[in-house]
């Protein structure tokens, strides 16, 4: 039975990688002896062809005068007659041709007419054709033998470098890699934390004589996409140095040890090129808490996290070896990597605000050939929240559009619409309203946009789009006129109205309720949570955090969301309750108070389908209602989308 079994659990395709590891070094020595054969072969065909005669008949034809020449290689006899046809005789070994002849009746008179070549037996020719047919197969072992000893070799080397670094290396010297603090756009604050390294890494000296012991390591924290990985780059490329890169998953490996062999193996590389960095991508991935009880003793996830720290802690002071690091949950690292001494300079990288996203556009658009009509500044203005990433993705998706649409230049429309199909997905243009789903689509985003367009301390609508994008049907964008790094409450309580306008239009123009606002459910449930347990928004509830999670005795690891006693949750149910359903009514009564522009402007949006800031605020002025803006960034944005 156990015999069975241990069948039965084995691969069903063992034998065909055996096949696949052999067979194709088998193919190639049999191919490579087809090919020694074809030479000989050819070698050897030209001779096959010549007719060969004795030396009987070689004297009757020298007796009868047909013979013009005789050239004699050794024993072979090479024959011309008069009638230039070849033949191949060969003669005897003990005597030479001349007495030979003479013996089968050939006069000397006859010999003397006779032109006779006589070359010495030898030459790369007759080497070959005598010795090849004993080298072929000789040569076909010897490759056959040296294919498969390679084969079997570099499975045996790949297992004793298993545990060697895997990282990257950028040479300082290497042009076309280099990037330098001018290449990336925007986090200036980040530059020039970051400039302290770069001058140690230059001139250690003045730091090291007045006693000053420059950080270790420098941990990189922010959003995805913030450019993390690029400043890192940019350090190296400003101090010119090797730039050692991986990630954090890199290290870790199935089998118990390899992750620590790999941490030991680059730093050793890393110091015998110092001065240099070395960066880790993505270190959660190994820096987590650790003591968490999971994984035992033997985790490889935490062996190679200690050796990281012995590795960091190891540096002898004068040592140029920095360590950079990246991670946007930097919530999650063990404590022992953020001490004095490891990662103990933390640089924050955030959203960039307008001015450098200004920047940053400008330096993805250096490349791109610009329309005339074109202006970063409007399109900065559209893309708040946007990472730097977001940005280059932009630009990119604008530049494809033009192409797609067979111009030579981008223009402003152009990157108008790469800013939504980033932001809200591609035009679902096969996804045809109905009449009925148009016109509800319709009054339900004017439903935000006129809620939103009537509160004090709601933002202001850019686009109103019944163009189905991603999984919406329809959208409203509007967007704040400044970055904001605060927001107030009264801001909150507008946007909860502003969630549920098209919730509140369905129930009152149609008298029922679709499916098209879950999401908007869905966003205002989450702020008004937010609310009431994180920002203490509430009165009933007061400025108590309940989001917090609580924390086992054996680490920094989250047991139990659960931080208040269930009549102390079902009045935060209540509250957010009361929040959903005073933002209700306040839409409501905006929607009441302005019926007859909420009919004409969504009557308009089925008609054009897209209304874009500038005609939007038009038609809300004929209507009495006064835009936010001022004329002149009206004006500006109106020129830009037309």
């Amino acid at each position: 039975m156990a015999k069975n079994k241990s069948k039965k659990n084995r691969p069903k395709n063992s034998s065909k990688k055996v096949w696949n590891q052999f067979g194709s070094q088998i193919f190639l020595a049999l191919l490579l002896l087809l090919g020694l054969v074809m030479f000989y072969s050819a070698l050897t065909e030209n001779r096959s062809q010549t007719e060969e005669i004795s030396l009987s008949e070689l004297a009757a034809l020298v007796l009868a005068a047909k013979v013009e020449k005789i050239a004699v290689a050794g024993d072979e006899l090479s024959v011309t007659l008069v009638d230039g046809t070849e033949k191949l005789s060969k003669k005897e070994t003990e005597s030479s041709l001349s007495e030979t002849l003479i013996n089968y009746g050939v006069s000397g008179e006859q010999l003397t007419a006779l032109q006779l070549d006589v070359t010495k037996a030898g030459g790369l020719g007759y080497w070959v054709l005598n010795i090849l047919p004993f080298l072929i197969p000789l040569i076909f072992l010897v490759v056959f033998f040296w294919l498969v000893s390679r084969q079997m070799k570099g499975a045996s080397m790949q297992a004793f470098s298993f545990g060697q670094s895997r990282a990257r290396i950028i040479d300082p010297n290497d042009k076309s890699q280099k990037v330098l603090f001018k290449d990336v756009a925007g986090a200036k604050e980040a530059k020039d934390e970051l400039m302290e390294i770069v001058d140690f890494l230059k001139n250690p000296k003045k730091f090291l004589d007045i006693g000053a012991r420059i950080p270790k390591g420098v941990l990189m924290m922010g959003a995805p996409g913030t450019g993390k990985t690029l400043l890192a780059r940019a350090v190296a490329g400003e101090a010119h140095v090797p730039f050692f890169y991986l990630s954090g998953s890199e290290f870790v490996e199935m089998f118990v040890g390899v992750g620590a062999s790999r941490v030991r193996d680059l730093f050793k590389m890393a110091k015998r090129t110092a001065p240099a960095i070395i960066f880790i991508d993505e270190i959660d991935a190994i820096g987590r808490h650790r003591g968490s009880g999971m994984g035992g003793g033997n985790d490889e996830r935490e062996q190679t996290l200690n050796q990281i720290l012995v590795e960091m802690d190891g540096f002898e002071p004068n040592e140029k070896l920095i360590v950079m690091a990246a991670t946007n949950r930097p919530d999650v690292l063990d404590r022992a990597l953020l001490r004095p001494g490891r990662f103990d300079r933390r640089v924050i990288l955030e959203a960039p605000d307008i001015n450098d996203r200004e920047e940053i556009l400008k330096l993805h658009a250096n490349k791109k050939p610009l329309a005339e009509d074109v202006n970063i500044r409007v399109i900065a203005q559209r893309t708040p929240g946007f990472s730097g990433a977001d940005l280059a993705n932009l630009m990119n998706e604008a530049a494809i559009l033009a192409a797609r649409e067979n111009r030579t230049e981008v223009g402003q429309f152009d990157l108008i619409r790469s800013v939504e199909k980033v932001m809200l997905g591609p035009e679902r243009k096969s996804h045809i309203l109905s009449e009925k789903e148009k016109e509800i689509t319709a009054y339900h985003e004017m439903g935000h946009a006129l809620v939103a367009s009537v509160l004090s301390y709601a933002d202001p609508v850019h686009k109103v789009s019944i163009i189905s994008r991603g999984h919406a049907a329809g959208y409203t964008l509007k967007l704040p006129l400044e970055d904001r790094k605060l927001n107030s409450k009264n801001e909150f309580l507008d946007d909860l109205a502003v969630s549920l306008g098209g919730y509140a239009v369905e129930q009152l123009i149609f008298g029922d309720i679709t499916t098209g606002a879950s999401n908007d459910i869905q966003v205002a449930t989450s702020l008004a949570r937010a609310m009431v347990t994180r920002y203490g928004m509430s009165e009933k509830v007061g400025p108590i955090d309940f989001g917090a999670s609580t924390v086992s005795h054996l680490g920094d690891v989250p047991l139990s969301e659960k931080s208040a006693s269930e009549s102390t949750w079902a009045v935060i149910d209540g509250e957010v309750s009361a929040l959903m359903k005073h933002a209700l009514n306040r839409a409501t009564e905006v929607v009441t108070g302005n019926l007859d522009a909420l009919h004409h402007l969504s009557k308009e949006l089925v008609r054009v389908e897209t209304l874009e800031r500038a005609d939007f605020e038009t038609l809300l002025k004929a209507h009495g209602i006064e835009p936010k803006v001022e004329p002149k960034l009206v004006s500006e944005i109106a020129k830009a989308t037309l």
